[in-house]
Formats: C-alpha cells, structure tokens, sequence
C-alpha cells in the first residue's frame, strides 16, 4: 500500500506492508478514540518526479504489466512527468489540501514509485544545498 500525506506545504511518499483495508480501519478507530471526525472518499492524487530520474523507463514498465487502472505517467514539460494516481482520500474534512491519500497496486510497481520518489527527494536536497 502507498500512503501519500500532504500537508499544507509538501507531501511524504510512504510503502506500507498493511493491506489498504487494514490501514482504514486502524485510522477509523484511532478518529473515533479521538473524537475526529473523519471523511473517506474514492479520489485522485499527482505529483511531478523530474524527467530525467534513471528507472523512469522500468516504472512506466511495471504500470503497463498491472496498474493501468490505478496509475498513469504523462510528460508535462521538458523537465517533469506527473504521476497520477487513483485511491482514496482521508481527512477531517475542514481542509481541502490536507489529507492522506492511499492506493494499492502491485508490489513491484509500489517499490519503484517509492524508490524514485526517494531519489527525487534526495536529488532536491542536494541542489538546495
């Protein structure tokens, strides 16, 4: 399972090993302990990876074998593809942008997008260094 956690000025990319109904129901139980309310809704999540991370290839690979209905890649620009995903949307409902967006696809394809994310991340770091 992909966990996506935005927050008001970025987002955390997370690969979790619980199964996307597991992880619900644990965050349904935590908001009603807690008294929060809790909005759970079929959605859509983007983000943009630069172009030019090596393993894009073998990512758009894996999404053509088993995830064509959960995932997509398409080109913005000459320096950045955006990927779209299909899950759902987790939040207290107050605010649109801050939320938890989950999805599930095969393993494979769930540790590349996890790994080129994190080398994007790390890639980020070092140029504003």
């Amino acid at each position: 399972m992909l966990k996506l956690t935005y927050t008001e000025r970025s987002f955390h990319l997370e690969c979790l090993s619980l199964s996307l109904e597991e992880w619900v129901a644990q965050r349904v139980v935590l908001a009603m302990r807690v008294g929060q309310s809790l909005h759970v809704e079929p959605s859509t999540a983007s983000f943009l990876l630069p172009a030019d991370l090596p393993g894009l290839e073998m990512l758009e690979a894996a999404i053509k074998r088993h995830d064509t209905e959960i995932m997509a890649l398409s080109r913005c620009d000459a320096e950045y593809m955006e990927v779209t995903l299909r899950g759902s949307w987790l939040s207290d409902g107050t605010q649109e942008a801050v939320g938890v967006f989950v999805t599930t696809m095969s393993d494979r394809t769930e540790f590349f997008l996890h790994k080129i994310w994190q080398e994007a991340q790390a890639c980020a770091s070092a140029l504003s260094e």
